[in-house]
């Protein structure tokens, strides 16, 4: 395997990671009143919109709030991305190697991304989960990243890894749809400009296309979405026997029970739109900064490789 495969598999990495840093902290606030809406369940129902989230922080002076859990988000989101687009670039580069094809067919385009999720799942699951209990804390009270962690067990730091492997189909689906309409338009792009071959999508399309993709993959997930947030969200009723309660309603059995009991059908949809309006957001924010800056990065990636490779005392030779 060439050197060349791996630098790739990192500028893309990177660039993905950037983007998701980017698009996570300009939207945060919009994440967290839609972590603290969705979950929320019918017998203490504080929220009837996601507006009341946003003004429960202005009223009571909490603004800032909106705000915790930022850092453990964008470390998360961070080391999230690397993984997952460096498993995806570098699953599809091997793909093609061991097949000698030219392209990826979508089934194998879905299996490749899934795979690069489930990786990524594994490995950033406690900070997921950290991230998602300082986001759905009582404004004010978030504890920081260790001392959230420091709250249960390790077993309890992945809380809904479960789910968090069965929504590797999100980005699955939603890569995947990304990559095809991509690669169409770029060849569209081709012959319109006869002969010229542009390598990557103006930041427009790409905005267009990450929204779209990203539509797609989050109605077909929600359910598992809102689930997996109830699980992970943080308990904030004192008064409740915390043992009890994670028995019965901190599993996917009972919160699937919980919700269908109480809401019904619809209760497996509460959130949808803002979910929709956060997640389509930040996935074109993302790929649209990662579209711009891929070829800053590779430039980078490669210039800081010839530099280690040729600083004295290293190997140069091949």
């Amino acid at each position: 395997m060439s050197v060349s495969v791996d630098l790739e598999s990192i500028s893309e990495a990177t660039s993905g990671a950037i983007g998701a840093v980017v698009s996570t902290t300009i939207l945060y606030p919009l994440d967290t009143c839609k972590a603290k809406y969705q979950a929320e369940n019918e017998i203490k129902r504080k929220y009837r919109n996601l507006s009341d989230v946003l003004w429960e922080a202005i009223s009571t002076r909490q603004v800032l709030s909106l705000y915790q859990g930022l850092g453990t988000k964008n470390l998360q989101s961070f080391i999230a991305q690397f993984v997952y687009f460096y498993g995806y670039s570098y699953f599809k580069r091997l793909y093609l190697e061991r097949t000698g094809s030219k392209s990826i067919g979508t089934k194998a385009n879905l299996i490749l991304a899934a795979a690069a999720g489930a990786c990524t799942a594994i490995v950033t699951q406690p900070l997921d989960t950290a991230s998602s209990r300082m986001q759905t804390s009582a404004f004010g009270k978030s504890k920081g990243l260790w001392s959230t962690l420091a709250q249960g067990s390790w077993g309890e730091a992945f809380d809904g890894l479960g789910i968090s492997l069965l929504l590797t189909s999100n980005p699955a689906v939603q890569y995947t749809v990304f990559d095809q309409l991509k690669a169409r338009l770029l060849k569209r792009n081709q012959k319109i400009e006869k002969g010229s071959s542009p390598e990557v999508l103006s930041a427009f399309s790409a905005f267009v296309l990450g929204a779209l993709s990203k539509s797609i993959a989050t109605v077909l997930t929600y359910p598992a979405i809102r689930c997996k947030v109830m699980i992970q969200a943080a308990d904030n009723d004192d008064n409740v026997d915390k043992k009890a309660k994670k028995k019965s309603g901190k599993t996917l059995s009972g919160v699937l029970h919980a919700i269908w009991k109480r809401e019904g059908v619809p209760g497996f949809f509460k959130g949808l739109q803002a979910q929709i309006l956060k997640t389509v957001l930040s996935s074109a924010l993302l790929l649209m900064v990662k579209e711009k800056i891929s070829a800053t990065t590779w430039i980078f990636v490669l210039a800081l490789s010839k530099y280690l490779l040729l600083k004295p005392g290293r190997l140069t030779s091949k």
